[in-house]
């Protein structure tokens, strides 16, 4: 960002303090704030989430991680347009489960995001709007360890030489905890980038974390 002449501010130590610090600036500066979850991001996400539903064959169920929602929103809006059948699950790390407590509680409920692997999920209060959303489409929300998204990012690099960032990594660290339910079945993973440290990823590929 810094070399495409951006002004980068670092603050806070998680998303959820950096997300305010922005709408802080943004009102001070007299700046438009663009949500993270954002109906034109959610949108993004619904188109590869068609190409995904349409160019696979017919899945049975689809794991998408959960930072703010927008791409399991999106996955959601394209399934339910193509009119397919595929179950929803969503995923988030155990040791930022303010998502999961929130749909399994029908409620909005802050929790603490302090996974140390997966700081894409690192939200502690989820979007309204969002779980609007997740509620009516969305079958399940599971709970990763860290140990266990350290354990699939190592896995991706091993077997399909993929450089996969925690986040990225945790739709497959559930598919992989829950592959006795999933026997016999097509099971689709979202996997959502590459935006790992190299310090990180060295530990991750060492089995340190």
């Amino acid at each position: 960002m810094a070399a495409q002449g951006a002004e980068l501010i670092v603050h806070g130590n998680d998303f959820q303090a950096s997300l305010e610090h922005a709408a802080e600036l943004a009102a001070e500066r007299g700046y438009v704030m663009i949500q993270s979850f954002h109906e034109r991001l959610v949108r993004g996400t619904g188109t590869y989430a068609k190409e995904f539903l349409e160019g696979a064959p017919a899945l049975d169920k689809v794991y998408v991680p959960i930072g703010l929602g927008s791409s399991i929103c999106g996955v959601a809006a394209a399934r339910n347009a193509l009119g397919r059948s595929t179950e929803i699950v969503g995923v988030v790390s155990q040791a930022s489960p303010s998502y999961a407590l929130t749909f399994n509680q029908r409620a909005i409920v802050e929790a603490p995001a302090e996974t140390k692997i997966a700081d894409g999920l690192a939200c502690r209060k989820p979007n309204a709007q969002a779980m609007e959303f997740i509620w009516k489409n969305v079958a399940r929300i599971v709970e990763v360890t860290d140990g266990a998204i350290a354990a699939a990012m190592r896995a991706l690099y091993q077997d399909t030489h993929n450089v996969v960032e925690g986040a990225g990594a945790a739709g497959f660290a559930a598919a992989l905890a829950e592959k006795q339910l999933n026997s016999g079945k097509r099971i689709g993973i979202v996997v959502t980038g590459g935006n790992v440290d190299m310090e990180t990823y060295a530990q991750v590929l060492a089995g340190e974390l």
